[in-house]
C-alpha cells in the first residue's frame, strides 16, 4: 500500500489517472480528501458503522456544491446519478473515488454497501484494509495507491494506521503551484477558512463558537453557512503571497514527515521531473509501489501529462513574481536541502 501526499495543484490528479491505467494498480483518487479523519475513529466499529463513515456526505463539499462552487475534482457532479447535494446528499465515496474507478459509481456503491454492512466489529484500519482488498479483488488489481491533494496533514495518521505503507511526496515548482492554487476555488476557500481560524484563534473550525462567528467580517462569516454567495470566494482579492506561504508550509510539512520514515518506505516525485522524463520517473515509481513498469503503460502515460502550464508563474509581472518567489523561498530551501529519494 502506498500513499501519494503533497500540496495538490502539482500534477497529482494526472498521476492518479496514470496509475489508474496500470492493470495492477488500484488507484484511490482523493480517498482521504473524501472521507477525512472521520473515517478513522478510535476503537472498534461494526461494519454498518464503518459503512456510514464512508457513505455520509462531506459537509464542506456539500456546501460548495449547493453554493454553485463545485470543484473540478468532483467527478460525480459531471455525470450525476441518483444522489444530489440538494436532496439526498452525495455519498463521500461517490463524489471523487468511485467515478474514478467505474462508469457506474451508484452500482459499485450498492455492491460495497451489501458487503460492508455484514462485516464484523474491528478497528477502522482493519476495515480499510479489508475495503482495499475487496476493491482489488473486484477490479483485478494487486497494489493500492491512494492520492489526495492537500494531504500532508493526514500523513502521520496514515502511518499510524498503516505502519507498513510507503509514501511518495509529490511536489511542483513553488511559484507555478501557488499560482495554480490562487485560481482554484478549493484553495481559495481553504485560504479564507484559514483566515477565519486565524481571526478566531482556533485550530479547527469545529472549535468556533457563535461568538466567534458573530465577530467575523460580513465577507467571511457566510462561508460557514449551508449556502453562500460563490462570489465571496471567486471575486475576493487574495494576494498571491498567501498561496506561496501555504505552498511553503505544505512542502515543509511533507518533507519533514518523509524524513522520519525508513529509506525504503519513502520517495519523492517532482512534477517537473515527471514532465521531463516520464518513462524514467514512472519506472522508478512503479518499482517503489511494487508493480512492473509495463512498456505500453509507460508509453500511454506520456499522453496524460500536460506540459502547457509549466512555467506559468514566469508570465506574471516582475514585481508580482518577485513577491511570490519570496513567499515560496522557505519551502524551496527545504526541498533543496533534503532531497529524500
Amino acid at each position: 500500500m502506498a500513499f501519494v501526499i503533497g500540496t495538490g495543484r502539482s500534477g497529482s490528479t494526472a498521476l492518479s489517472r496514470i496509475l489508474n491505467t496500470h492493470p495492477d494498480v488500484l488507484s484511490l483518487n482523493e480517498f482521504m480528501a473524501s472521507v477525512g479523519d472521520a473515517a478513522f475513529p478510535e476503537g472498534k466499529v461494526t461494519g454498518e458503522e464503518f459503512w456510514q463513515l464512508l457513505f455520509r456526505p462531506a459537509p464542506h463539499f456539500e456546501r460548495m456544491i449547493r453554493s454553485g462552487l463545485p470543484l473540478p475534482e468532483f467527478l460525480y457532479t459531471r455525470r450525476p446519478g441518483r444522489y444530489t447535494a440538494e436532496t439526498t446528499g452525495i455519498p463521500a465515496l461517490s463524489l471523487m473515488v468511485l467515478p474514478h474507478l467505474t462508469d457506474d459509481p451508484d452500482g459499485l456503491l450498492d455492491e460495497l454497501r451489501a458487503a460492508l454492512v455484514r462485516w464484523p466489529e474491528r478497528t477502522a484500519a482493519e476495515h480499510h484494509r479489508a475495503l482495499f482488498g475487496l476493491l482489488c479483488e473486484r477490479f483485478g488489481r494487486t497494489a493500492v495507491v491512494e492520492r489526495s491533494g492537500y494531504s500532508t496533514g493526514w500523513a502521520p495518521g496514515l502511518r499510524a494506521a498503516f505502519p507498513d505503507a510507503r509514501f511518495v511526496h509529490m511536489f511542483r515548482d513553488g511559484p507555478d503551484c501557488a499560482l495554480s492554487m490562487s485560481r482554484h476555488p478549493g484553495y481559495r476557500t481553504i485560504s479564507l477558512l484559514r483566515e477565519i481560524k486565524a481571526r478566531a484563534d482556533v485550530d479547527s473550525l469545529a472549535d468556533l463558537t457563535d461568538e466567534h462567528v458573530r465577530s467575523l467580517p460580513a465577507d467571511l462569516s457566510p462561508l460557514l453557512d449551508e449556502r453562500f454567495d460563490p462570489a465571496l470566494v471567486r471575486d475576493r482579492d487574495l494576494p498571491l503571497r498567501t498561496f506561496g506561504t501555504l505552498w511553503s508550509e505544505l512542502v515543509t510539512e511533507g518533507t519533514e514527515f518523509l524524513g522520519h520514515l525508513p529509506a525504503g518506505r519513502r520517495t519523492t516525485l517532482a512534477y517537473e521531473d515527471l514532465l521531463d522524463d516520464p518513462a524514467e520517473e514512472l519506472t522508478r515509481l512503479a518499482e517503489f509501489i511494487g508493480v512492473d513498469p509495463l512498456p505500453q503503460w509507460l508509453l500511454a502515460a506520456s499522453a496524460l501529462l500536460d506540459h502547457s502550464r509549466r512555467g506559468s508563474a514566469r508570465r506574471l509581472p516582475a514585481s508580482e513574481l518577485a513577491e511570490l518567489r519570496e513567499s515560496c523561498a522557505p519551502g524551496t530551501r527545504v526541498l533543496e536541502s533534503r532531497p529524500l529519494r
